[in-house]
């Protein structure tokens, strides 16, 4: 290929600045390398996320359709391979690694029905089960040595709390945030030891390809794996496909499905801290108050008035 998207592109330096700018710059030469390298031919346009070029190719010696994933190697991919290989081992309900090359980051997966998200399923309600039980086989598996660890980050995140609590405009919000930092202290001695997908939100549930064995499952991908509590997995269900009325069911759908129905406590406290997270990042790059459906997350799982 010759050049990239330029919405990838865009978002590379957005987000990397002179070393997203440089990988962009790269990319063409990667996709070329490992073409023929692993002795692929392209199979259809590329597709892209924020910080990752997909091109949909075949290898040549026994014509599987699969895909190439170019992405820089950093803090939160490089232990995609290696959360992978342990969910394939277990038959948890991932992508299939086929290949990688540690220097680069560069990964052959098996190919899913790219026009079967779970986020186009209709009912938001069956999306949810859908994402709950997915979910669940992901976190039964204990993570591997040598992936970032729950309980360091969450050391980190009280100690940039304050700052960010003086960054904040509103005084509920920084109410909100404190009680969230609250939440975050009762857990943090006990992170947990659980394999997480850290970002699994309805866009990153494909269908199998049809004529596959997984034509009929749902299979997760594009891992941002951690070490620690399934608590900590559950806030994108809140938060994509936003319902103010169903985020307590949803919470209660997730929690019965990942086994902690007698440990729901914690699972707040976690998913409490899981929207501190999000908050410190949006804070520190410039923002001076919370989105509206983090606020309306907070407030529920925290017991206040809200829709049920």
């Amino acid at each position: 290929m010759s050049d990239i998207p330029e919405e990838l592109a865009a978002t590379l330096a957005a987000h990397g600045g002179a070393a997203g700018r440089a990988f962009a710059a790269r990319l063409p030469e990667l996709a070329g390398h490992f073409l023929d390298r692993w002795e692929l031919r392209p199979d259809g346009p590329p597709m892209y996320g924020l910080c990752a070029l997909v091109l949909p190719v075949v290898r040549r010696a026994d014509g599987l359709p699969c895909v190439l994933k170019l992405q820089a190697v950093d803090e939160e991919t490089v232990g995609e391979p290696m959360a992978l290989r342990a969910w394939g081992a277990a038959g948890a309900g991932a992508v299939g690694l086929l290949d990688h090359d540690p220097a680069t980051g560069t990964m052959l997966l098996e190919r899913l029905d790219e026009r079967r998200p779970l986020s186009a399923l209709p009912d938001a309600r069956e999306a949810v089960r859908v994402l709950a039980g997915v979910l669940a086989r992901l976190v039964a598996v204990p993570a591997p040595p040598g992936l970032r660890r729950l309980g360091d980050l969450a050391g980190g995140m009280l100690e940039r709390t304050p700052a960010v609590l003086g960054a904040l405009a509103g005084s509920e919000d920084r109410r909100l945030l404190a009680d969230c930092a609250a939440a975050l202290r009762e857990v943090a001695a006990e992170p947990g030891d659980r394999l997480l997908h850290w970002d699994l939100h309805y866009d990153n549930v494909l269908a199998g390809r049809p004529g596959t064995a997984l034509a009929h499952r749902w299979v997760a991908l594009d891992p941002k794996p951690l070490a620690g509590d399934p608590g900590f997995d559950l806030f994108p269900a809140l938060h994509n496909r936003f319902e103010p009325a169903q985020v307590r069911r949803r919470f209660d759908v997730l929690t019965e499905a990942l086994g902690m129905t007698a440990d729901r406590e914690r699972a707040r406290s976690w998913t409490l801290a899981r929207v501190l997270q999000n908050a410190l990042w949006a804070v520190e790059a410039g923002a001076s108050s919370l989105p509206p459906h983090h606020r309306e997350i907070v407030r529920q799982l925290r017991g206040g008035p809200g829709p049920r």
